[in-house]
């Protein structure tokens, strides 16, 4: 066997002409663009934190401004339904103003609240028309401050009925259950 030169030689006998191209220095740019690993990973980390953060496995939603509610020791996960929230005087859907409570406190007695009716009943409507095929579960959750009077409670969960929500739960804190 004869003695050769010493060089290159890896690869310059194989029958493929992109191989031989590559080879000998003739081939063209990677068509695959190389990542820089360490900036991804940054990247990725920060966004799994920042939905860590901000995400609620429970659906809980915190209490309106102003709003202190009462705590009970039998409850249920949250659910995903129109949140009427009362704080003093002010009656808030879904952080929207639906109306104030000053003239049931005035006349002391049970009466419907009509821009609170009327933003139900829109909800209820568009409801139905986002899901033709379905029943309309008709669920409303209370947020009443615990220091509102009974008279305002019973005329919400009233006018809640009359818009079409029969089912109404109310939105209380959780305390831990004793054995």
């Amino acid at each position: 066997m004869p003695v050769h030169e010493p060089g290159r030689r890896l690869m310059h006998f194989v029958p493929l002409d992109f191989v031989h191209k590559k080879v000998t220095g003739h081939g063209g740019r990677a068509t695959n663009a190389g990542l820089s690993l360490t900036s991804m990973i940054d990247f990725l980390i920060v966004v799994v934190v920042f939905l860590l953060m901000t995400f609620s496995a429970s659906g809980e939603t915190p209490p309106a401004k102003g709003v202190r509610i009462p705590s009970a020791e039998n409850t249920l996960d949250m659910i995903d339904a129109p949140m009427v929230a009362i704080n003093g005087q002010q009656i808030l859907v879904d952080g929207a103003a639906a109306g104030n409570t000053r003239a049931i406190e005035d006349n002391k007695r049970l009466q419907r609240i009509d821009e609170l009716f009327n933003i139900l009943k829109g909800k209820r409507e568009v409801w139905k028309q986002l899901h033709p095929n379905k029943d309309f579960p008709g669920v409303v959750v209370l947020q009443i401050d615990q220091d509102v009077p009974a008279v305002v409670v019973k005329s919400t969960f009233q006018t809640a009925a009359f818009a079409g929500y029969p089912n109404v739960s109310f939105m209380v804190n959780g305390i831990p259950k004793s054995h």
